[in-house]
């Protein structure tokens, strides 16, 4: 019995080395190529000019808010109870007009970087599957990732980078 299932096992197990199948795998360096695209460029460019207008609006609110709670406190000794609770509830007001701002401009900035990123994400896709099937390759792994532990595949890094026509 026990030669049996040595048999078997021997038997199971040069089958399943005939259907094992080599598999080409590649790296790529997704940021290097990511990084040297045109687009990427001029997106992270318009992206931080946008993110600096609404910090700016932000900073302006700011200010002006703390000038009129510094001219408030001043003044709170000289006002009735109910000027500084009125004007305690205009600096609330005013607090949540600015959390509503910086609320809104972290939406818009996180909806223009989608609108922005989407088409580039997209084309640097297209690149690397038309270079993978042309190399043959099942599988491609970012080169960059340390869940990686042994890398011995080609790197098409280069051959996206021509297919995007950037250096």
């Amino acid at each position: 019995m026990k030669k049996l299932s040595v048999l078997f096992a021997a038997i199971l197990m040069m089958a399943s080395f005939g259907m094992a199948k080599a598999q080409k795998v590649a790296t790529l360096d997704v940021f290097g190529v990511l990084n040297a695209m045109p687009e990427k460029k001029k997106a992270d460019t318009d992206l931080k000019a946008f993110a600096d207008t609404k910090e700016a609006e932000i900073k302006k609110k700011m200010e002006a808010a703390q000038t009129k709670y510094d001219l408030y406190m001043k003044e709170a000794q000289t006002k009735t109870e109910a000027e500084n609770k009125a004007r305690g509830d205009e600096m609330k007001k005013l607090q949540d007009e600015i959390t509503a701002m910086q609320q809104k401009a972290q939406k818009d900035l996180q909806a223009k970087q989608d609108t922005a990123f989407n088409p580039i994400e997209a084309k640097l896709n297209t690149a690397i599957e038309k270079v993978s099937k042309a190399g043959g390759y099942e599988f491609v792994l970012d080169g960059n990732s340390t869940s990686l532990v042994y890398k011995n595949g080609a790197d098409i890094t280069d051959a996206v980078k021509k297919e995007l026509a950037i250096k």
